[in-house]
């Protein structure tokens, strides 16, 4: 898919035909944050809001719609995910990304695959998407979110360490299911932080 203006302006509505209005507007949030953190840190920032506003493309499907998406297309499902089958709405849009709106560059696919838990060595646009889809300018309710969203622009890796924990504080605290590939990305990126 050539990201030109005029196919992120159809990527754009698309997406508002597939999503609710408060998980467009929080689409185009990320699909600004990324183009931004893209800009600073020398990325293409045309993938970046590719990726920004297809990382939720499955987001509004239901769960038993993920889950037939996930099994017909031998997309391997965890056991926390078979148990809440919201999470599979990143794997789901990466399949949908591909299928349904053309993408095949496989940075992209793999931002809006690894956006929710991360994983071990991401490139540049799979944290970006990440960081963007957790400090975009709708979000309100996160912890740390403020100092967060200064260390995005100075220090992009110490941005997705602190997210990973705070966010499997937040599972652990409010007794939460907590994915297998979140802990391993927080460990990976924690080694590389010392």
């Amino acid at each position: 898919m050539k990201k030109t203006n005029n196919s992120l302006k159809k990527l754009r509505k698309a997406m508002e035909k597939v999503q609710d209005g408060d998980r467009y507007e929080h689409t185009l949030g990320v699909e600004y944050t990324a183009a931004a953190l893209a800009m600073r840190y020398g990325g293409n920032v045309c993938d970046a809001q590719a990726a920004g506003l297809l990382h939720d493309c499955a987001k509004c499907l239901s769960d038993k719609k993920r889950l037939k998406i996930c099994e017909k297309h031998h997309i391997p499902i965890s056991k926390v995910e078979r148990k809440n089958p919201f999470l599979l709405h990143a794997k789901a849009g990466a399949y949908l990304a591909r299928k349904k709106y053309g993408v095949k560059n496989q940075d992209i696919l793999n931002a809006i695959q690894n956006h929710t838990t991360g994983r071990k060595e991401m490139s540049l646009l799979e944290k970006i998407v990440f960081v963007a889809d957790y400090i975009e300018p709708g979000r309100k309710h996160a912890p740390n979110l403020a100092e967060i969203r200064k260390m995005a622009f100075l220090d992009l890796d110490g941005a997705l360490l602190k997210i990973l924990e705070d966010t499997l504080s937040y599972l652990e605290i409010s007794g939460g299911d907590i994915d297998p590939m979140t802990e391993e990305t927080r460990k990976y990126y924690s080694k590389k932080k010392q």
